[in-house]
């Protein structure tokens, strides 16, 4: 069995990984470590899945959000 740890938080508004007390993008500041799912936007003007989730920025997403 392979245990992975998580890579952060998430911002429970704009589901963006974060490293700190606030997320970068939205600057809010209610984050949780309960999520799932992992999705590496590169280039979000030219991604299916940028567009449906309504992604502006390029980054690390969590797909679900507790």
């Amino acid at each position: 069995m392979v245990v992975r740890k998580k890579q952060g938080n998430v911002c429970r508004q704009c589901h963006r990984v974060v490293e700190g007390e606030a997320c970068t993008v939205c600057g809010s500041t209610t984050l949780t470590n309960d999520w799932a799912g992992y999705l590496v936007i590169i280039d979000p003007e030219h991604s299916e899945m940028a567009r449906r989730l309504n992604i502006k920025l390029p980054g690390r997403y969590a797909l679900k959000v507790r």
